[in-house]
């Protein structure tokens, strides 16, 4: 485009005095097929307003997080957390971006044990001593979203359980670190897989993190497993999250044929996840909602 038009990232600014520089480095970078590399598409590329505005919705769902963990325990309905995530996201502003999504019924995902991801709060599931507990919030703030989870052990947990929480909270912290501008989707997956498959865990690979921002789901796909160098490229600009799902058994999963949601894992040993939505910035990464 011509230096002196608006910069088709919406800032409103001149391209010159933009992202002319920014797509000048993009074009000196040679993309090898072969390895799966990938050019990021403009329209992923956040400007300054857009960054505030996903971290202003990943400090309400931040807040919902932690409303959550004040209340959870043995005994514990999911069904109230449920409630509590999503009366304090309103209060604040926001909207659920789980609820109704795609048929979805509630406004977080719960997930225990053995459940991987999607778990469905219920007044029916009463959290017990042992349990381990992913709680997955998103929150739209002024049409903009941001995306996290936790885990949570309920009382006291048998050591094997502890140290799969601990282990996910490492590999995602890994990933994080793999990184930043200039880097490639498969540093973060390398990262990730490695420290989980040295450690006798599995990874899922059926699901993942992806970009987010301007809407729910946007590329790229991120895979927790794979090759330094590979997929896309990472530039200043693009929000993602980081969100391993490592598994005790099979990196295999089902899906619940009854409520269409609920994946579990197939041998129904033990899952973790913890997630962050991260920006990639010009000297490495900022992480915009846990």
């Amino acid at each position: 485009m011509n230096r002196n038009e608006l910069c088709w990232c919406g800032s409103g600014k001149k391209y010159k005095h933009c992202h002319l520089a920014f797509d000048a480095r993009l074009d000196e970078i040679r993309f090898d097929f072969f390895k799966g590399q990938v050019r990021p598409p403009h329209k992923i590329i956040n400007n300054a307003e857009d960054i505030e505005a996903i971290r202003r919705a990943g400090v309400v769902n931040g807040g919902a997080l932690d409303r959550v963990a004040e209340m959870i325990g043995p005994g514990v309905d999911t069904a109230t957390l449920d409630r509590a995530a999503d009366d304090y996201i309103t209060s604040h502003g926001g909207v659920s971006a789980c609820l109704d999504y795609e048929g979805y019924p509630k406004s977080v995902c719960i997930s225990i044990n053995d459940v991987v991801c999607h778990g469905i709060p219920s007044p029916d599931t009463i959290l017990r001593e042992g349990d381990i507990v992913n709680v997955d919030i998103t929150t739209i703030l002024d049409g903009y979203f941001a995306d996290a989870s936790r885990m949570f052990m309920i009382g006291e947990v048998s050591p094997a359980a502890r140290r799969l929480v601990e282990l996910t909270k490492e590999c995602m912290e890994l990933g994080i670190a793999a990184a930043g501008p200039w880097r490639w989707l498969g540093d973060i997956g390398d990262a990730c897989g490695s420290h989980a498959k040295k450690n006798g865990y599995s990874v899922v690979t059926a699901l993942g993190g992806h970009g987010v921002g301007k809407a729910f789901h946007l590329e790229p796909f991120v895979p927790h497993v794979g090759k330094p160098g590979t997929g896309m490229l990472l530039v200043p600009g693009m929000v993602l999250t980081v969100e391993p799902m490592i598994n005790e058994g099979t990196h295999k999963v089902t899906t619940d044929p009854v409520d269409g949601w609920t994946v579990r894992t197939k041998d129904h040993r033990l899952s973790a996840q913890w997630e962050k939505t991260i920006l990639i910035t010009e000297t490495g990464t900022e992480v915009l909602a846990s």
